[in-house]
């Protein structure tokens, strides 16, 4: 079951000096060890997504960087009996006062710098985001207004336990075009999320996930992704899925980690779904094999369409549960039970 992907284990430059992949970075590793500096300007995209996943609310972060324009925004769905959620974005035309960093911003590293973005008392359609390394973990913080003008605050702490392994591959299209992604999945998080005078305090069963990107993309692209992370079959398991925009490069961004050691994947998923109905269930298997053999049935549809200039975006990012069964790079069987994360189908023009 073994990938037949490269596996890098020494740092590398993601790139040559003028602005090209560099040939030795093609490969997958189980912790960032890529430096990523780009050279140039007009096609690089650059961005941090944090997820928090919790059995009450999910909290997503995300600060990017697409050269020509910066957007940052800050996401809350509440779930149960009743559904509520909101989502707050800051466009910054040119990306002015957003520079993401050539690493992985906050990770636990005693050299790096905290990301800040956004005013310290964000008004109207403003958003505040802090990423920053704090013992092994990130400290994440957001603030802004809620449609209704109720103040939100975000306090997050995202672990990394000791030995944890996580999921970095590059994607070459080609040596113009490739993109560097380190998906972190399995984290346990905790801290506060407050709306007004509420305050909910997340413990148990919260989890945090890192989609940390740095690469130079086509004009148009389609993905799917899949994640989530919990407790399940008496073990700590985080999923990690991709599809179609990895077809015919030779690498992909599927694995599993199980107690924190990484299975890589190196087969391209069969993704079944129903544009018509994103909330229709979902199955996501290996294909000629029952590595993955999973089934999502979603609960809720983060469904966005944007038109801003040269970005145009469809989004359908449902959240839900897995069940199934997935295997370790050992042949190992872990039952999947109702495990809490998302899958998405997504078009972006940008």
């Amino acid at each position: 079951m073994a990938t037949h992907e490269r596996e890098i284990v020494a740092p590398v430059d993601l790139c040559r000096a003028d602005g090209r992949l560099a040939p030795a970075a093609i490969g997958w590793s189980r912790r960032p060890l890529h430096r990523c500096r780009i050279p140039g300007w007009g096609r690089t995209k650059r961005w941090e997504y944090w997820c928090v996943t919790t059995p009450t609310h999910v909290v997503a972060l995300t600060v990017s960087d697409l050269d020509y324009l910066a957007l940052n925004s800050v996401y809350v769905l509440a779930y149960g009996a009743v559904t509520r959620e909101f989502e707050r974005t800051a466009l910054v035309p040119g990306g002015f006062g957003v520079r993401l960093p050539d690493t992985i911003a906050g990770a636990p590293d005693p050299g790096s710098r905290p990301l800040v973005v956004g005013p310290p008392r964000p008004t109207g359609g403003q958003v505040r985001i802090e990423i920053r390394g704090e013992g092994s973990g990130t400290r994440l913080r957001a603030r802004c207004l809620s449609p209704q003008g109720l103040p939100v605050e975000a306090d997050l702490l995202v672990g990394m336990p000791d030995g944890h392994e996580t999921l970095s591959v590059v994607v070459p299209w080609d040596e113009r075009r490739f993109q560097y992604t380190s998906k972190h999945t399995a984290r346990p998080a905790s801290g506060t999320l407050r709306i007004g005078d509420d305050v909910v305090v997340l413990g148990d069963g919260a989890w945090g996930t890192l989609d940390h990107g740095r690469g130079r993309w086509p004009r148009t692209v389609e993905w799917n992704w899949g994640a989530a992370s919990g407790r399940t079959d008496g073990r700590t398991v985080g999923l990690q899925f991709g599809g179609r925009w990895t077809r015919g490069t030779g690498a992909t961004e599927n694995a599993v980690c199980v107690d924190g050691r990484i299975s890589k994947i190196g087969q391209e998923l069969e993704w079944q779904w129903s544009r018509g109905d994103h909330l229709a269930p979902w199955s996501i298997r290996t294909p000629g094999s029952d590595q993955v053999d999973l089934v999502f049935t979603p609960f809720h549809n983060r469904s966005t369409r944007t038109g801003a200039g040269l970005l145009a975006n469809r989004t359908d990012q449902c959240f839900g549960h897995y069940t199934g069964s997935i295997r370790t790079d050992d042949g190992e069987p872990v039952a999947v039970d109702r495990l809490l994360g998302w899958a998405e189908d997504v078009r972006m023009r940008w």
